[in-house]
């Protein structure tokens, strides 16, 4: 049986141009960067190329981008030391985040190191932004400010250049998981004021268990991980040497066809979600659909019916990978804790299915999906 792939926000596929370049270290070149002889000369040579190629790409010094095992040890990293090194004592946050900043701000207030609010939502999902700066405003605390920039499922976008203004006005500490938009959007970190930020090399076609984590050079913070000197001490393992290669080497192509690959992936959320309109009364979009939100991902909820009830199951069977929520949380049985927000309690009578598109899906997978869910509605 032939598969849909539409969940390309869990995870995407690795380009076979990344395997290529990564295929050498994984083989010949296969030596541990910290020694001093030439197999490891090479291996060190090709991490610190990455790192030029990233920072470049961001706008950033090549010395702010640390290479992790992914977004959630980068926000681990970031918030912790906004906590721990940066003197905040009170942190801001949404309820919709991912679980790897909702669990660690919890932690973090639950142990008594911080205090913890959650700024307000608008009716369509976004950070309501006169609530933040009320937040901002009444703190008498140093805050760390860590808002995703695009929503993993519902796919609303932060403005982060307004939120970064108003952390500044303050001065907060701010963070951004952009998993999502890093490899999907371009950055422009010389002119942001942001202190962390984050991305992973699997939601761009690069390879699982590696991202970075992009440190201000205006801020000094210790290391979440000890152990050796490797990242410049900041972050202690011997590297994931062929990931960091595929990392930059993906990142340079989804820069270099972003214009094109953009506009490919937004016709076909429009046309799958005009199509929905059509043909399904009573389908509700969770987020910000149509206005300013993630091109990739459109999230969807039908009203709940027997038949409905087991949509995601009946999909699978059928060949389409689609999900209901953050890959994260796919064993829970419940709706996910950001429709649950976005619906203000009311979501038990909805199925939220998340619909989400890379470069090499087509007109024709969204036509085939379609059909099936005409046939199974």
């Amino acid at each position: 049986m032939s598969r849909i792939y539409f969940d390309n926000a869990a995870t995407t596929s690795l380009d076979p141009e990344v395997l290529t370049v990564m295929m050498p270290f994984l083989t010949e070149k296969f030596g541990n960067p910290s020694s001093v002889y030439s197999y490891g000369r090479e291996t060190k040579l090709a991490i610190e190329n990455a790192r030029k190629s990233v920072a470049k790409i961001l706008n950033a010094n090549p010395g702010e981008i640390f290479f992790t095992s992914g977004g959630t040890e980068s926000t681990n990293t970031a918030v912790n030391a906004a906590i721990r090194d940066l003197g905040c004592k009170h942190i801001i946050t949404s309820s919709i985040e991912h679980h790897a900043t909702l669990h660690t701000v919890e932690y973090l207030a639950h142990s008594g190191q911080a205090k913890l609010s959650y700024v307000n939502l608008t009716p369509n999902g976004h950070v309501d932004m006169n609530n933040l700066e009320e937040l901002l405003a009444g703190s008498p605390d140093r805050t760390v400010v860590t808002l995703m920039h695009a929503n993993n499922e519902i796919g609303n976008l932060l403005d982060i250049k307004a939120v970064g203004e108003l952390c500044r006005k303050y001065d907060a500490i701010f963070h951004s998981d952009t998993v999502q938009t890093v490899g999907h959007y371009p950055f422009d970190l010389k002119n942001t004021y942001i202190h962390f930020l984050n991305g992973a090399g699997h939601k761009f076609h690069g390879p699982k268990g590696v991202g970075i984590l992009y440190v201000n050079e205006n801020i000094q913070i210790k290391p979440y991980i000890n152990g050796g000197s490797q990242e410049r001490n900041m972050r202690a393992g011997t590297e994931n040497l062929y990931g960091i290669v595929g990392f930059a080497k993906a990142l340079e192509m989804a820069t270099a066809t972003y214009e094109k690959d953009s506009a490919h992936i937004n016709g076909l959320k429009t046309y799958m979600g005009t199509r929905l309109q059509e043909l399904f009364p009573g389908v509700l979009f969770n987020g910000d659909t149509n206005g300013r939100s993630l091109y990739t991902v459109l999230n969807v909820s039908f009203p709940r019916t027997e038949k409905s009830d087991l949509l995601l199951f009946s999909l699978d069977m059928a060949g389409i990978c689609v999900s209901g929520g953050s890959a994260c949380t796919s064993g829970a049985s419940s709706v996910s804790h950001v429709i649950k927000a976005l619906h203000n309690g009311k979501s038990d009578s909805l199925v939220p299915i998340r619909f989400s598109f890379c470069k090499h899906n087509t007109k024709e997978e969204v036509d085939a999906v379609i059909e099936k869910l005409k046939e199974l509605i």
